[in-house]
């Protein structure tokens, strides 16, 4: 019978006939991707994938090509659950199908509690109620779409170093009114199909082996029914992590819950199998969900593909557009009206580079890119007399530049040929004579991953060969080689970088891989210089660590390199440039190699010379636009000097289209900071105690995160959260509050205003609704707290009244004394304003009696 019949099938009916073994092996996963199917009951395997902006499908390394969407920092900016949902329905949804995924690991909503953190920008705000709306409507559209989530990472895990080990030791209110937040607003309004564990402790035991998260808040509070799975090897124990509720260990490979363990387990009576059997039930009650809503997937070939329709294209590129803040317009430099420009210089270390998201699990193969640069070039071609400049002006790269583009085959394919050799024994470091497989592979960052050919030795070697595109005259070029194993490189026979005999350990590859190691070749005129990278995977010796371990699970190898140049050289021709043009637009940030999973932040300044180029690039032209990439806040010291500038995130394939259309007012920018940009790192709420210290992360900053912190201390931030203009301007008034009802267990108010399209182009604006809790009791509230929201679109001259509802979560409070929410009796203030430093309507409104209430 084809394996979508499970969708008919009587689960419990079935969970009687497991035997021990086949119970075990399915709250386990096979692989790296995919749950246990059990052939003589009819049980299919379903495959899971990576989120959240795309869905890579199984390989890190030539992948299919997908969409890859703007980074969760940039949905959140949208403020629009409907558009949000929009994406998860007609984007997310069929990519999974395409990709013979039944479940979307996604999405994020972490809270945004420090912007040095590595996965910031997986994650959508620093405010709960935002972050837990968004995910809502995420996971509803995805989900409508036929397609499970798995709503990740479950909770407290807000930074990257120290991830498998961490504790977060956060206060009950705090974990309760921001941390959990997210996610129960999730649960209320979408109810994901499952829940990913995040890799850390918090107060005191790790998450996946944590009762009183899993079981006591999720199931029994929250009413949660579906399956709990871990994020990948982040199981510590077998019985521990059984018996607290988790579900599915992930993924299949060194897992702990191989039979002859769990066994064992089960005769010391360490587990049951009547929890081995509950835990089994969840992942069937999974697959028949996935059966359901996508049987197409499970009744397929298993195949991947791609896909993409214009009009595909057309939403990812308004997505992307309408993700875009304008932080300041001074002289309403913005929009750039091409017919009055003569010359155009676009300088900056972004305007060409391939920045689409951030690194680890959010990376994947684009289906297409279309850079900044491009996208301004295409965007004016048009106008065939106008001139376009362009310099990188500073080199911010942290590794070095992909040679994607700069590698090509004999027979003049882009990338190199790959050639898998297994070796004389398992044991042996010496490769055979012939290869098992060869392959061509178009990318020079190879995550091996698992991907590796089936029929290898435990040690391989893995052979790359391409030729460097010729210059056009002698040019010197620094390679730089990073490997998770050991690597050399060769250029032209000749032993150019040896990361192979001494290595440096490094963060590269989740951890595994070795600092970038570099050497300089000069390359001769008009010559394709062979380039030869030998790989194996057992990583070398290093100075403190002279274990030389088999990457088994984690294998991969990067070669990159760029021309050398002279850092002053390249700041003059840049400043030449903008001399000579009307206009200039610098783009300039960050990219994947900054903002990744695995390793946080060291600092939130913009890399290397940056900020002294964009200093003299305004000083040498004061209309210089400056647009920048990244997925969480940066420092900008140059703020109040540049007069108009554009936050663009990382924004997926359509980049380059989505900035062009906002700078030339194809589109009217209406999005807002989904975080605080602070003036100075020591202004963030938890400087000082944002990292892990023997182990243990302290969220002393306890309810003040992002702006209530800022509005707390009376700090002003560069930008603050939910700041964004437009190219129009709006009137908030006519503030009007209905009269609460109240009950025993449920709160509910109308707000009401007018909003105004004052200006002379259409826009769109965000009505943000406060909530300001009474002091009526010795208990500290934040001053100011995201309650409701609303995004309305007006033509020009045009008003609309907007009508927002707040519900029993706009006025309660943890009270960790009794172990419930609150609600006090008392006045509270509601304040409404474009941004959370912009409120000019307050009204308040009165409780007479307060109640209590549990569950979501």
């Amino acid at each position: 019978m084809p394996p979508s019949d499970f969708a008919r099938a009587n689960v419990p009916d079935i969970v009687e006939k497991l035997t021990t073994d086949e119970s075990i092996q399915l709250i386990a996963g096979v692989g790296f991707w995919k749950t246990h199917a059990v052939e003589r009951l009819g049980i299919p395997e379903i495959k899971v994938s990576d989120g959240p902006n795309g869905v890579r499908g199984n390989h890190f390394v030539m992948g299919t090509p997908a969409k890859c969407l703007p980074s969760a920092t940039a949905l959140g900016a949208t403020w629009d659950p409907e558009l949000v949902h929009e994406i998860g329905l007609k984007l997310l949804a069929p990519e999974a199908k395409l990709r013979a995924a039944s479940v979307i690991l996604a999405p994020t909503c972490n809270i945004q509690r420090n912007p040095l953190g590595g996965r910031s920008f997986e994650s959508f705000s620093e405010d709960p109620y935002l972050s837990g709306m968004i995910a809502a409507s995420y996971v509803n559209g995805i989900q409508e779409g036929g397609i499970g989530t798995a709503i990740k990472h479950f909770v407290g895990n807000d930074k990257e170093n120290d991830r498998m080990a961490y504790d977060s030791t956060i206060s009950e209110r705090a974990l309760r009114e921001l941390y959990l937040m997210p996610f129960m607003l999730a649960q209320k309004f979408a109810k994901p199909w499952s829940y990913m564990t995040a890799y850390n402790r918090v107060n005191g035991t790790h998450v996946s082996e944590n009762p009183a998260i899993l079981q006591k808040i999720l199931r029994d509070e929250w009413k949660f029914d579906g399956l709990v799975m871990s994020d990948w090897f982040g199981v510590y124990s077998i019985d521990l992590s059984i018996n607290a509720g988790l579900d599915l260990e992930m993924p299949g490979t060194n897992k702990w819950r191989s039979l002859d363990l769990v066994n064992r387990s089960i005769g010391s009576r360490k587990l049951t199998l009547r929890a081995i059997k509950q835990r089994a039930t969840k992942v069937l009650e999974l697959v028949q969900k996935c059966a359901i809503g996508a049987p197409e997937i499970l009744d397929g070939d298993g195949e991947e593909r791609t896909i993409e329709s214009d009009a595909d294209k057309d939403l990812m590129r308004r997505v992307a557009a309408q993700s875009i803040v304008l932080l300041k317009n001074e002289g309403g430099l913005l929009p750039l009206h091409p017919q009055a420009l003569k010359k155009i210089a676009i300088i900056g270390g972004n305007a060409k580079a391939m920045v689409l998201s951030g690194g680890g699990s959010a990376a994947l193969k684009a289906s297409y890119f279309v850079s900044p640069y491009q996208g301004i070039v295409d965007a004016l071609a048009a106008n065939p007399d106008m001139e376009i400049t362009y310099s990188e002006g500073a080199r911010a790269y942290l590794t070095s530049p992909s040679l994607d583009y700069e590698l090509f085959t004999e027979d003049g394919k882009r990338g190199w040929t790959g050639s898998w050799y297994s070796h004389v024994s398992d044991e042996s470091m010496t490769p055979l004579d012939e290869p098992l497989k060869s392959d061509h592979l178009d990318e020079t960052r190879i995550f091996i991953s698992t991907s590796a050919p089936e029929g290898l030795t435990k040690r391989w070697t893995l052979k790359l060969r391409g030729q460097l595109l010729a210059r056009s005259k002698d040019t010197p070029f620094e390679f730089g080689l990073i490997a998770a194993g050991r690597a050399r490189l060769y250029v032209d026979g000749e032993l150019l970088i040896d990361n192979w005999t001494r290595q440096r350990r490094g963060e590269a590859f989740f951890g595994s891989g070795t600092e970038e190691e570099r050497g300089v070749f000069t390359l001769k005129a008009d010559v394709r210089h062979d380039v030869y990278v030998e790989f194996c995977n057992v990583r070398g010796p290093a100075d403190g660590d002279e274990d030389e371990t088999v990457m088994d699970s984690n294998p991969g190898v990067r070669l990159g390199g760029a021309e050398v140049v002279d850092a002053d050289d390249l700041l003059a021709e840049a400043i030449a440039l903008a001399k000579d043009a009307d206009a200039v637009i610098a783009i300039v940030g960050l990219n994947g190699d900054w903002e990744t999973e695995g390793n946080d932040r060291a600092t939130l300044a913009l890399p290397g010379r940056t900020d002294e180029l964009v200093e003299k690039l305004v000083a040498a032209n004061p209309k210089t636009v400056v647009v920048t990439q990244s997925g969480s806040a940066i420092l900008m010291p140059w703020a109040d000097k540049v007069p108009s500038m554009l936050h663009a995130w990382y924004l997926g394939n359509a980049t380059g289209e989505a900035i062009a259309d906002v700078l030339f007012g194809k589109q009217n920018p209406g999005a807002k900071l989904s975080l605080t940009f602070p003036a100075a790192e020591e202004d963030v709420p938890s400087f000082g105690h944002f990292h892990s210290e023997n182990g243990k992360v302290r969220y002393a900053e306890d309810l003040y995160v992002g702006y209530k912190h800022f509005q707390h201390r009376k700090i002003k931030p560069l930008f603050a959260f939910g700041h964004g203009l437009s190219y129009t301007s709006f009137e908030f008034s006519n503030l009007q509050l209905s009269q609460p009802v109240v009950s025993s267990d449920a709160f509910d108010l109308v707000v009401s205003l007018q909003i105004a399209n004052t200006g002379a182009v259409a826009g769109s604006e965000v009505a943000q609704v406060y909530v300001t809790l009474p002091t009526t009791s010795d208990l500290t509230h934040p001053p100011l707290q995201l309650k409701g929201f609303a995004k309305v679109k007006l033509e020009p001259g045009k008003s609309e009244t907007v009508q927002i509802k707040l519900d029993k979560y706009a006025v309660s409070y943890w009270d960790d004394r009794f172990t419930t929410w609150a609600v006090e009796q008392g006045e509270y203030l509601v304040r409404v304003g474009p941004s959370s430093d912009q409120l000019s309507l307050e009204a308040t409104f009165v409780i007479k009696k307060g109640f209590e209430w549990r569950g979501i």
